[in-house]
């Protein structure tokens, strides 16, 4: 898939995808993260990468939204 600057170009397909191969990576790092030890780079890393994939997660969802409820035209 070519790098994109817009979530517009995108379509729902990829989209969708998208938010399937994130919902997978965070249920993936969520268990994980019971076997790095609080207070570690790696621990740290993974927290701040789960919260990066639960924005990610949220925008393309609410584009997902958006068009959905967007007349047939879009």
């Amino acid at each position: 898939m070519p790098v994109t600057s817009s979530p517009s170009e995108l379509t729902v397909q990829e989209l969708e995808e998208a938010l399937r191969a994130i919902t997978s990576t965070i249920s993936k790092c969520e268990k994980v993260r019971p076997r790095l030890r609080e207070g570690s780079a790696q621990h740290t890393l993974l927290i701040r990468r789960i919260k990066a994939f639960r924005i990610a997660s949220s925008l393309i969802q609410r584009e997902l939204d958006l068009r959905a409820s967007a007349p047939s035209g879009r």
